[in-house]
């Protein structure tokens, strides 16, 4: 069974869904559906329960809101993907929080060729695990905030949080 909670945030609610503790999906939007569906065949195979808690990632959202910027990166996470996706969504884990990078940028940290920006672009784009994988923290090299998939206010609210949250070191 795959359990989803809703935790409130000030962009609006936050989905996530877990199987046995570790993450396989969040977005901001107030139907977990919305995000079960964005699953793999295998994972929706096992259904989706709403739970009250979800523990641990429950605590992280909660701890990253009051100024924790670091509670997000303690969670396990599990999405699927290419290799190369792969590379580029653990690259973006390392993104530190009040920081951004271009496409370019997170390409290289990846280890990919500089001509892979537009891969970088795919794997933010089809990150089912948001902020815990934080694609928000990419920008365009041309400026502006891009494109998000749950909207460009909530990017900009996200960086505005971490960019002003008195940060708690580790």
């Amino acid at each position: 069974m795959i359990a989803a909670q809703l935790v409130p945030t000030p962009v609006g609610p936050l989905a996530l869904l877990a199987q046995d503790g570790v993450l396989v999906a969040a977005g901001f939007t107030a139907d977990p559906a919305e995000m079960f569906v964005r699953l793999t065949a295998d994972l929706q195979a096992q259904g989706l329960e709403v739970v009250d808690d979800l523990g641990p990632a429950t605590e992280a959202v909660r701890a990253y809101l009051s100024g924790d910027l670091y509670a997000l990166d303690a969670i396990p996470v599990s999405q699927p993907g290419t290799p190369t996706r792969k590379r580029l969504h653990q690259a973006l884990r390392e993104v530190k929080a009040g920081t951004t990078v271009s496409y370019a940028e997170l390409a290289e940290r990846a280890g990919l060729p500089k001509t892979a920006a537009r891969a970088a672009g795919s794997a933010c784009a089809q990150n089912l695990i948001a902020p815990f994988i934080p694609c928000h923290r990419v920008l365009p090299s041309s400026g502006g905030y891009g494109g998000y998939y749950y909207g460009v206010p909530v990017k900009e609210w996200l960086i505005a949080h971490e960019s002003g949250a008195m940060v708690i070191s580790r």
